[in-house]
């Protein structure tokens, strides 16, 4: 059964300091994404830990983590496959590599092969 509430994120991050010269800084930074023609992907094909099947790694990502889940929505639908968004990776199921370049630097991005 899973607790409510008993989290540090729950109470942001923070809890007690004995520093008594400690002041407490809540000025998070704000990500802001970058526009496509800002941001360099990197390409490349993956099949470790995987059972021996390819998928098709979309690394470099700069920005918010809906923008990149967009993205990669937007080339799951575009390859018709699974795949998912992790770690500030999109990971696409099959060797797609070649179309998902293309439709990026159609999109605007300056996308770079990595690998063989």
């Amino acid at each position: 059964m899973a607790k409510k509430g008993n989290s540090l994120a729950d109470l942001g991050g923070f809890v007690f300091s004995t520093n008594k010269d400690f002041e407490f800084d809540n000025n998070e930074e704000i990500i802001e994404t970058l526009a496509p023609n800002k941001q360099h992907l990197e390409a490349h094909l993956d099949k470790k830990n995987r059972a021996g099947k390819v998928a098709t790694v979309i690394v470099g990502f700069s920005g918010l983590d809906e923008d990149l889940k967009a993205l990669g929505k937007e080339l799951k639908t575009l390859c018709g496959v699974g795949g998912s968004v992790k770690d500030g990776e999109i990971i696409i199921q099959g060797n797609f590599r070649d179309k998902i370049m293309e439709y990026l630097t159609k999109k605007g991005y300056k996308v770079k092969r990595v690998g063989s």
